[in-house]
């Protein structure tokens, strides 16, 4: 039976920069941490970007939603959408309408707005107005705020991680040449001396 040929092991040495041994310099060690951290920052970081993304957006719909107030208004004048000026010009087709309505302390207030076509003088309608009166548009409810703020968060944070990431790399890449310049050093100063030992012998 013939003898088994024993295995050679070719796996690389895991985490050789976290082990004490002769090839081991100080910008192993500084790059071995700046990993680390790096990969630490992308998933915090990423997450944490995403969070406060998600929670400001929705702080900002929740502040227009409190600034905004719907008033029955009626409508007084209509003015026919106007073609587009050039051919790449946008229109959605809405009409512009002059609409009144009454506050509570019997105050009337005139303002414009933008409706679809079909509205004619006299229709009753609910506009949104701010603290000064004005005609806003309507908010978004809690539903389609919260479903904007989830899908901001969930945008920004890999972005935020894509980021941190990259620029990781690159400080990687930096220590990386730093190193092979050191190396680059060194073995002009110890080659000489090397190749001596090793049989430079005239």
């Amino acid at each position: 039976m013939p003898a088994k040929t024993p295995r050679t092991s070719k796996s690389p040495v895991r985490l050789w920069r976290w082990r004490r041994n002769a090839l081991r310099r100080h910008s192993d060690v500084v790059e071995a941490w700046i990993v680390l951290g790096i990969w630490l920052l992308v998933a915090v970081g990423g997450a944490v970007a995403g969070l406060v993304a998600a929670r400001t957006v929705d702080s900002d719909f929740a502040t227009r939603r409190a600034r905004a107030h719907p008033v029955a208004a009626v409508v007084t004048d209509v003015t026919p959408a106007a073609p587009p000026a050039t051919a790449s010009g946008r229109d959605d087709g809405r009409a512009r309408v002059t609409v009144r309505w009454t506050d509570a302390d019997g105050s009337v207030h005139r303002a414009t707005a933008r409706l679809l076509p079909g509205a004619p003088v006299g229709t009753r309608l609910t506009v949104w107005t701010d603290d000064a009166d004005r005609v806003v548009p309507q908010p978004l409810g809690r539903t389609e705020a919260a479903l904007q703020a989830d899908l901001t968060g969930i945008l920004v944070g890999p972005l935020a991680a894509g980021a941190i990431w990259a620029g990781g790399r690159l400080l990687r890449a930096a220590l990386v040449r730093r190193r092979l310049t050191e190396w680059d050093e060194e073995w002009k100063r110890v080659g000489p001396e090397w190749r001596n030992l090793s049989g430079g012998r005239g």
